[in-house]
């Protein structure tokens, strides 16, 4: 089964963490696909990804070709750049996460709606026989707990 890592968001947006979680992506020689359950929220991940003082490469269905972009955002969860790891955020879905070889579901730890959506994501992976792990953000980066 596909290793699920939950990563709760208490002191950063998350247009400050993802774009550290897929720097590291892609310094293990791995491409990503982000997705996103609205082109607003996708459209300022671009600008994060953008900003960074190490750019990273990305680009969406607007952009063109998928297979030349190692991160690449969307709506639905179709790895078209050949994906190996799947973000989800925005609360995204991630219909068919058993094509990847891990996932990142990143939630707001600010919003009680978010933690309750989580929660029940955590719980329906769980059921289908998942790997699962939680990460809470902490002052010194992302600590895993058990």
């Amino acid at each position: 089964m596909t290793e699920v890592g939950f990563y709760h968001l208490t002191r950063t947006t998350l247009t400050d963490a993802l774009p550290r979680l897929l720097g590291r992506t892609l310094d293990a020689g791995q491409r990503a696909l982000v997705v996103g359950s609205d082109q607003k929220g996708l459209d300022a991940i671009s600008t994060a990804l953008w900003a960074q003082e190490a750019w990273l490469p990305h680009g969406g269905a607007a952009d063109g070709d998928a297979d030349l972009q190692p991160i690449w955002l969307s709506l639905t969860a179709d790895p078209v750049n050949a994906a190996r790891y799947l973000f989800l955020v925005q609360g995204a879905q991630g219909e068919g996460i058993e094509r990847f070889e891990r996932v990142f579901d990143l939630f707001d730890g600010t919003s009680e709606p978010a933690v309750a959506a989580a929660r029940d994501r955590w719980r329906a992976l769980k059921e289908a026989g998942h790997a699962l792990a939680y990460w809470q953000q902490t002052s010194s980066g992302w600590q895993k707990k058990v």
